[in-house]
């Protein structure tokens, strides 16, 4: 910690900045647990750096990720529990990159709060070193930034990027996918980070909300099923891909499976899914029920359970989901590629 370093004009206009250097000092321990062979340096420059190992790789590619939690925060707030966002910020970044095959090498934050609690930003950043951990990249660097007058004292939001790299000869092309080709879904832990604006309308929440069990969440809180951490799926796609012939990955994000499937889908072939075949988890059923949501903005909403969808020969379907289960995650074939620009057909 740097005792030379303070100013009681700016702690008097809202910033204090050794609440920052203890900030800094409580997340070490955390920070430490993400270490890999590529940290150059510790936390505590002006830049994060990071030697990239291209031992195996001929032409490398960088491929980059950006996100924040969204208003999931306002969940944290509500439950005084910050240790699991940073998990959310990670998992929404490294997620979008390994659609393209890129394995992540390491990530940054960025915590914009209206006062510096030192001990809740450190269990902050716990949250963003296990999402770093599960994802199996370093936490080289962040910012934590006091903005009294723009943010009330007890608020933050959170967000991140990360950078991964691929082999240009092997970055999943999605034109390699034809009619035929099998769909397969990985199930999700639940809401995830997105919809968050429409679950708040729905419950209408606050405390009290959150506080409710219900028989349909198996006796669980509202509260404790909606902070459920988005899943992280880099080791188990990088299995996959080291498995079987990857045509194309979807993170199913904003916009559920009518905006985020087509993205991964060249023109002239569209994803014909069986509704029965979706294996909804309970809590989409409840926003549904409660919200009198039609079921069409629900699937253009939410993941609806489904985390991410790979898709592959017909001929490597089983393999994929037996790998996809060996890696610690439950998989199961959900559609089919078809002919036509349809982007997505729900079926019953």
């Amino acid at each position: 910690m740097n005792n030379n370093s303070y100013s009681n004009s700016y702690k008097d206009a809202g910033v204090d900045v050794t609440a920052g250097y203890k900030a800094v000092e409580l997340m070490k321990q955390y920070v430490a647990r993400t270490v890999t062979k590529g940290v150059v340096d510790g936390i505590g420059g002006f830049g994060g750096l990071f030697e990239l190992d291209i031992t195996d790789i001929k032409k490398p590619v960088l491929v980059s990720g950006t996100d924040g939690v969204g208003t999931k925060i306002k969940i944290a707030f509500l439950l005084d529990k910050h240790d699991t966002v940073g998990i959310d910020c990670v998992a929404m970044c490294v997620n979008d990159i390994i659609c393209c095959g890129a394995k992540p090498q390491f990530f940054l934050d960025y915590i914009a709060c209206g006062k510096n609690y030192p001990e809740k930003i450190a269990k902050i950043v716990s949250g963003v070193a296990e999402g770093c951990v599960q994802a199996g990249c370093a936490l080289i660097g962040g910012e934590t930034a006091e903005h009294p007058g723009l943010m009330p004292d007890e608020d933050y939001d959170l967000a991140g990027f990360s950078v991964g790299v691929v082999d240009k000869d092997k970055i999943i092309k999605p034109d390699t996918q034809k009619a035929g080709d099998v769909m397969i879904a990985i199930k999700s832990s639940g809401v995830h980070s997105n919809g968050f604006s429409l679950v708040r309308k729905v419950f209408d929440v606050n405390e009290q909300s959150l506080a409710k069990t219900y028989d349909e969440l198996g006796g669980k809180t509202l509260g404790e099923v909606l902070l459920t951490p988005t899943r992280i799926y880099v080791k188990a796609i990088m299995s996959l891909i080291d498995s079987v012939n990857v045509k194309s990955i979807s993170h199913i994000t904003g916009g559920g499976f009518y905006e985020n499937i087509p993205r991964s889908l060249p023109k002239g072939l569209s994803a014909k899914i069986s509704r029965k075949n979706v294996q909804v988890l309970p809590i989409f059923d409840l926003i549904a029920k409660t919200g009198n949501i039609p079921e069409r903005d629900m699937f253009n909403t939410f993941n609806m359970g489904v985390g991410m969808t790979v898709v592959v020969d017909k001929a490597d379907a089983d393999k994929a989901v037996e790998v996809l289960k060996a890696a610690g995650e439950e998989a199961y074939i959900l559609g089919e590629l078809i002919e036509g620009d349809y982007g997505v057909v729900i079926t019953e």
